[in-house]
C-alpha cells in the first residue's frame, strides 16, 4: 500500500464505523481509497470491520466544518448516516474544543452538538414524505405503502436523506429479518432500494426497532432509521413528537420538532464511543475482494 492509511474506530449504540481522515487530500490524490480497498477495510474477518466507512475531507463551500463521505461494506457510497455523523462530530469537536459543529454530507449539512451529559445530538434535517421524494415507483399514500412481506403490510415510508420503509408490528423480535430484509430492500416499488425497519410499541411508550440496512444487512443500530421511525410513529399516531427508539445496540431519543407543519426538523440524541486507533498494514492488499 503506497500511501499509509490511519484510522479511528468508533460506534454509536453499536452501529460501528471506521473513520479515515483525508482532510489534507493525500489519500484521494493518490487513489489510496479505491472501492476494493474500502471494501477490504470493512470486511469483519479479513479487514478492520464496520457497518460503514467514513472518510473525512474539507468542506466544499465553507458552510460546514468537515465533509463526510459514507461507504457501505461493499465499498459503494450512500447519502447519509446519523450515528456516523454523531461519531465524526464528537471526534472533530474534541480536536478543537468545540461544542457545536457542522458536518457536510452529500445529503446536506448536519448541525451537531455536544450535550452536558456527554451525548451528541445531530440535526437530521426535515423528513421528506411525498411518494416521489422517497422515491417510489408510483404515486401512493406514504402512510400506507402498497408493499408487503406476509403477514407484514402497509408500512410507512420516510426519506431522511436516504429512503426508509417502516413496518409496525406486534412483536419485533419475532420478525425473520434476515429473510424479509433483503426481499423488501429490493422491492421494485423502491427506486433506490431502502432501509427496512420493524417496530414494536412497548408498554412504556418506547419504540423497539430492528433494522435491515440497505447494502449492509442487519445492524445493531441505524441513526437515520431511528429518525425515520420517530417520524413514522408520530404520523401513524403511535407516539408523540419525542420518542425513545430502542435498538439492538442501545437507545437514542428522536425529537421531530413542531413547526406547525410536517416539515419540522428531526433531532437525534445518543451516546458515542471510540474503540481504537491504528494504521493499515501493507498486507491488506492480500485480502482485497471483488465487489
Amino acid at each position: 500500500m503506497s500511501t499509509p492509511i490511519s484510522f479511528t474506530k468508533g460506534h454509536g449504540t453499536g452501529n460501528d464505523f471506521v473513520i479515515v481522515d483525508d482532510r489534507d487530500g493525500a489519500l484521494s490524490h493518490t487513489g489510496a481509497l479505491e472501492r476494493d480497498t474500502r471494501a477490504a477495510m470493512a470486511d469483519r474477518r479479513r479487514g478492520i470491520g464496520c457497518d460503514q466507512l467514513l472518510v473525512l475531507g474539507k468542506p466544499s463551500n465553507g458552510a460546514g466544518d468537515v465533509f463526510m463521505r459514507v461507504y457501505n461494506p461493499d465499498g459503494g457510497e450512500v447519502e447519509a448516516c446519523g450515528n456516523g455523523t454523531r461519531c465524526v462530530a464528537a471526534l472533530v469537536m474534541g480536536e478543537g474544543g468545540k461544542d457545536t459543529l457542522g458536518v457536510e454530507t452529500v445529503a446536506g449539512i448536519l448541525a451537531s452538538t455536544r450535550n452536558a451529559d456527554g451525548t451528541v445530538s445531530v440535526d437530521m434535517g426535515e423528513p421528506r414524505l411525498e411518494w416521489d421524494q422517497i422515491p417510489l415507483a408510483r404515486e401512493m399514500d406514504t402512510l400506507s405503502v402498497d408493499m408487503a412481506y406476509i403477514p407484514y403490510t402497509d408500512p410507512v415510508a420516510v426519506n431522511m436523506g436516504n429512503p426508509h420503509v417502516v413496518f409496525f408490528v406486534d412483536d419485533a423480535e419475532a420478525v425473520p429479518l434476515e429473510e424479509c430484509g433483503p426481499v423488501l430492500e429490493n422491492d421494485p416499488l423502491l427506486l433506490q432500494r431502502a432501509n427496512i425497519e420493524f417496530v414494536e410499541k412497548k408498554a412504556d411508550g418506547s419504540l423497539r426497532m430492528r433494522v435491515w440496512e440497505r447494502g449492509c444487512g442487519i445492524t445493531l443500530a441505524c441513526g437515520s432509521g431511528a429518525s425515520a421511525v420517530g417520524v413514522a410513529a408520530y404520523r401513524a399516531g403511535l407516539s408523540g413528537r419525542v420518542s425513545d427508539i430502542v435498538m439492538d445496540g442501545g437507545m437514542v431519543t428522536i425529537d421531530w420538532q413542531d413547526d406547525g407543519t410536517d416539515s419540522g426538523r428531526v433531532i437525534m440524541q445518543g451516546p458515542v464511543a471510540y474503540v481504537c486507533q491504528g494504521h493499515l498494514s501493507d498486507e491488506l492488499d492480500q485480502c482485497l475482494r471483488a465487489v
